[in-house]
């Protein structure tokens, strides 16, 4: 029998305009397949004129410039519906969807189908869940007391992954894929008897329990930051009164 880490997966990743889901928007996507480890890799990638200007600290990370995508991108309605259903196939298939710091992306996606579509991730997928397995959460809960940072960069150098132009959609997603297949081999004596549907029920207490450490950890520094606990989508915010 195929272990699931072995067998078919997708993963999803965006390039922003910023950090903040709730007003930053997408200026690209890319959604990786593979039925099985080492196998062909399938490829679909988007590039968005967001409509509002991209800030220069972003284009640093990113490479994307304002003009690139007034050129280039297309507008973003269309686009996050061709996200959306292309992640309601990865359902409807049953593959795994492999995202770095799910709440960032999907949440994002979620809001950016509200702005442009009047409507939300939930719907595009029929109010049923992706499957997402969350290589941060997984590798953050399976080796907790390992000391350093657990961006897509450092956990990629920490388990031998390969990781050419970061930053790029489509490269940091297939990254992503390949971490959570070596997440998987490393830890197959905790993992192989999960499902995948499983470890995604996991990975919301997991993650809570993360965010509530992280939280305490701010507290005790004096940084009045705020860790939200949700995974791997946060609510939408209350509507001003």
């Amino acid at each position: 029998m195929t272990r699931w880490y072995e067998g078919p997966l997708a993963a999803f990743d965006t390039e922003t305009t910023g950090v903040d889901v709730e007003q930053d928007r997408i200026v690209s996507a890319a959604l990786i397949v593979q039925e099985c480890a080492g196998g062909r890799v399938r490829s679909t990638r988007w590039l968005v004129n967001p409509g509002i200007p991209v800030p220069p600290g972003a284009t640093e990370v990113h490479g994307l410039t304002d003009e690139h995508l007034q050129r280039h991108g297309r507008w973003p309605a269309p686009v996050v519906e061709e996200i959306a259903r292309a992640l309601g196939e990865q359902l409807v298939a049953g593959r795994p969807v492999v995202v770095m710091n799910a709440p960032f992306d999907l949440t994002l996606l979620d809001r950016e189908l509200r702005r442009h579509r009047a409507s939300s991730l939930a719907r595009y997928l029929d109010n049923r869940a992706l499957t997402v397995l969350d290589p941060r959460v997984l590798d953050k809960h399976l080796d907790r007391y390992r000391k350093g940072r657990r961006t897509l960069t450092d956990l990629c150098a920490h388990y031998g992954i390969e990781l050419e132009a970061a930053h790029d959609a489509a490269a940091d997603a297939l990254a992503s894929l390949e971490l959570v297949r070596a997440v998987g081999r490393r830890f197959a004596a905790r993992l192989e008897r999960l499902t995948p549907g499983e470890l995604h029920t996991l990975q919301t207490v997991w993650h809570a329990a993360q965010a509530r450490g992280l939280q305490a950890w701010f507290a005790r520094q004096g940084t009045p930051e705020s860790v939200d606990p949700h995974w791997p989508l946060r609510p939408e915010l209350p509507a001003a009164a």
